[in-house]
């Protein structure tokens, strides 16, 4: 059912320093920041021969990912992105297995359907699924 591996997201507690990193350091090619507030979230997509890293910086008061920060003060890895030809076949799929998904289907980052599911579901990492 699943593709290819969209993205690693990695969030980041500073994205102007994690953009220098991976822009200067490791000689990257990193998109401009842009920010999805029905995610809470800003975003910079580092785009690589066979995937893309997604930095996330918290957007908000109420951001999802600070949480994550305020454990993981100097941030790492928070989802890996898979990609789906039906994010609803994927979503009653998971379902019927017993999975959890976590909230609605919303729309990702990259303008198409996503969906995430429960870590503790998928051997302790937050899977997001994105309809291609």
């Amino acid at each position: 059912m699943i593709g290819n591996l969209n993205h690693v997201a990695i969030a980041v507690p500073d994205l102007e320093a994690a953009i220098a990193t991976y822009r200067d350091t490791l000689g990257a090619n990193v998109g401009a920041p842009q920010d999805e507030p029905d995610h809470g979230v800003t975003v910079v997509f580092i785009t690589l021969p066979n995937t893309k890293i997604e930095l996330l910086y918290p957007l908000g008061e109420n951001s999802p990912i600070q949480g994550f920060l305020d454990k993981n003060p100097s941030g790492g890895i928070h989802h890996i992105c898979y990609e789906v030809e039906d994010i609803e076949a994927a979503r009653d799929k998971m379902l019927a297995s017993g999975a959890r998904v976590l909230g609605d289907i919303k729309t990702g980052a990259h303008g198409k359907p996503v969906i995430f599911l429960h870590p503790k579901d998928f051997t302790g990492t937050l899977v997001e699924l994105e309809q291609i």
